[in-house]
């Protein structure tokens, strides 16, 4: 009886030994090989289209979805000079994009300057992932990525770093860290770095979420 107990146990240790093995390894190759954050969404250039003059908005042909070429009209604003005299004023789309926010409101008075809508090329997006500045030195520009995005687990898309930040995220922010009370207490910053995607969906839209993992 203890022989058959004594030989379960070690049975039983064995098992548990090589799956730790296992895990341990698959851990260890995927800290060796891979560097993967799930601090990363996609993003693309986002174009602000602005009212071109001072006056009221007679004519607004864009709605969200809608897809335009760079210098096609999307409204007319009429403006009047300083002498009372009025002219209609186009607005024009300043690069190819899709609207993705329509602001402007027909009939409605409107100030040069002012937001009317904003657009993305979808057909340019890329991933934006943020790597924190103690893994940097491991991102090279040329490395293969894999991205899996939230929204769609099963789509795995493949991409490249492109381009590494030159400054942390936190340089950018409206509210940045201040040291004025000398209680300073470090943080690990993150840089972004751009990924290009070699084959996006169609479904892809700024600031989904997605994990990458990119190659050694």
């Amino acid at each position: 009886m203890n022989a058959k107990r004594m030989f379960l146990i070690n049975i039983i240790l064995l098992v548990v030994l090589v799956g730790g093995g296992f895990v341990g390894y698959y851990y260890y190759n995927k800290s060796v090989n891979y560097l993967s954050t799930d601090n990363a969404q996609i993003a693309g250039q986002q174009v602000t289209i602005a009212a071109p003059a001072n006056g009221k908005i007679t004519e607004w042909n864009g709605t969200t979805g809608d897809k335009f070429k760079k210098g096609d009209t999307i409204g007319k604003i009429q403006a009047i000079s300083d002498k009372g005299a009025s002219s209609e004023v186009d607005v024009k789309a300043p690069t190819d994009g899709t609207l993705v926010q329509s602001k402007a409101v027909k009939n409605s008075i409107t100030a040069a300057g002012t937001p009317l809508a904003v657009s993305y090329n979808l057909d340019d997006l890329w991933v934006t992932a943020n790597i924190e500045e103690t893994s940097i030195d491991d991102v090279k520009v040329g490395q293969d990525v894999d991205v899996t995005v939230d929204a769609y687990p099963n789509m795995k898309l493949s991409g490249k770093v492109e381009q590494i930040g030159l400054a942390t995220a936190g340089t950018f922010s409206l509210l940045p860290s201040s040291n004025t009370t000398g209680n300073y207490t470090k943080e690990t910053q993150v840089i972004p770095v751009k990924i290009s995607l070699e084959n996006a969906g169609e479904k892809l839209v700024p600031g989904m979420n997605t994990t990458v993992r990119i190659h050694k």
